[in-house]
């Protein structure tokens, strides 16, 4: 959605424009074309993923990016409040993020409330198999 948005507000842009706005140094290297990056130029790439294979580790970075694209996505309003034809798109995608954080928050409790379930950190359950046979603790 947000690159439709882009798309749709620089595809008719005029060289003047281009360079008056300071897009001109995007412009050079990718046209109008869609080029994820974040606001400072650094380029969208796998970093942007984290995980650890730990549940709970996992479920708090989950949480934190919800929240990191709910604040950029309140930096956009902040630019564009009186245009609603991008406001509105903004406002829902802010919204699913709150929905998110609010699953994944949910989600963080449940693990959370195994903790005392036998053995939940005796193995790595996406990597270790559990030692049955040598580990009296696991049976």
């Amino acid at each position: 959605m947000v690159s439709t948005i882009v798309h749709q507000l620089t595809k008719n842009l005029s060289m003047e424009e281009i360079e008056n706005s300071g897009f001109g140094p995007y412009y050079i290297d990718h046209t109008v074309g869609i080029w994820p990056q974040a606001a400072g130029g650094v380029p969208f790439n796998a970093c942007e993923f984290q995980s650890k294979g730990d549940p709970i580790t996992d479920l708090f970075e989950d949480l934190a990016a919800e929240q990191k694209a709910r604040s950029t996505y309140d930096n956009i309003l902040r630019v564009v409040r009186d245009i609603p034809e991008i406001a509105d798109p903004i406002k829902f995608l802010r919204a699913r993020e709150i929905v998110h954080f609010q699953r994944f928050g949910e989600a963080l409790r449940s693990v959370q409330e195994q903790l005392d379930a036998k053995n939940f950190y005796a193995f790595n359950p996406s990597f270790d198999m559990p030692c049955m046979e040598t580990c009296k603790d696991c049976k």
